[in-house]
């Protein structure tokens, strides 16, 4: 077993993502800007026997991704599932409100899997970038959360050619909405109890996580 990186896994579907893979005998860090949550989390997994540390780190911020990486000794799998989303017509977008999302969403993806990138090599290591179905087409009222996730498809199809002959893989993760705390902070979504929840999306993308180009939860 190995060691497996999940941005963002401090709830919803990080947190489920790393409940399957320790459940697989993995070591994983819980990375996260937000160590209550991530203690939770790790504490869950302890008392079920599995091997959890947590790292705090900021995908955004060039440093805090370094001092995150420096912590680890290899990096078997990166699942980079931290992203933010805000909602609304184009005209009522405020520049940082984009910024947000742009720095988390593309930024955070691109340097995490830079900066692990020599550790990722050394295990012959694979990276399961999750995206959703905004980065299949456009969303009313998404337009520029779906610019970002059009851009982390293209940043994971990139690396698909420029892997083509290097013992590293990435996948695409494409899953619609998800009954989780990410719509805690909007009305763009009424009522989430109607999607389908993190366990069982986790679940799928364990599963499946087999070096494919590509996993579709959903189109």
């Amino acid at each position: 077993m190995g060691n497996v990186l999940i941005t963002g896994a401090g709830s919803g579907l990080g947190q489920a993502l790393a409940e399957q893979y320790a459940k697989a005998g993995h070591t994983v860090y819980l990375a996260g800007r937000t160590e209550r949550k991530l203690l939770l989390v790790q504490k869950e997994l302890r008392e079920s026997g599995s091997k959890a540390e947590v790292l705090i780190c900021d995908v955004s911020e060039p440093a805090s991704v370094e001092e995150c990486l420096k912590q680890l000794e290899s990096i078997d799998i990166l699942i980079n599932n931290a992203g933010i989303g805000i909602f609304g017509d184009l005209a009522s977008y405020r520049k940082e409100q984009m910024d947000q999302m742009l720095h988390t969403n593309v930024l955070g993806t691109v340097l995490m899997t830079q900066m692990a990138l020599p550790k990722l090599k050394l295990a012959e290591g694979r990276v399961l970038n999750i995206i959703s179905t905004a980065g299949l087409r456009g969303k009313t009222n998404e337009s520029v959360y779906c610019a970002s996730k059009f851009a982390v498809r293209g940043f994971t199809e990139s690396l698909h050619k420029e892997w083509e002959n290097e013992p590293l893989s990435a996948t695409a993760v494409y899953m619609g909405g998800m009954n989780t705390p990410f719509w805690d902070e909007s009305d763009h979504v009424k009522d989430p109890s109607g999607m389908k929840t993190p366990d069982v999306v986790a679940k799928q993308i364990f599963q499946e996580d087999d070096r494919r180009e590509a996993i579709y939860i959903d189109r």
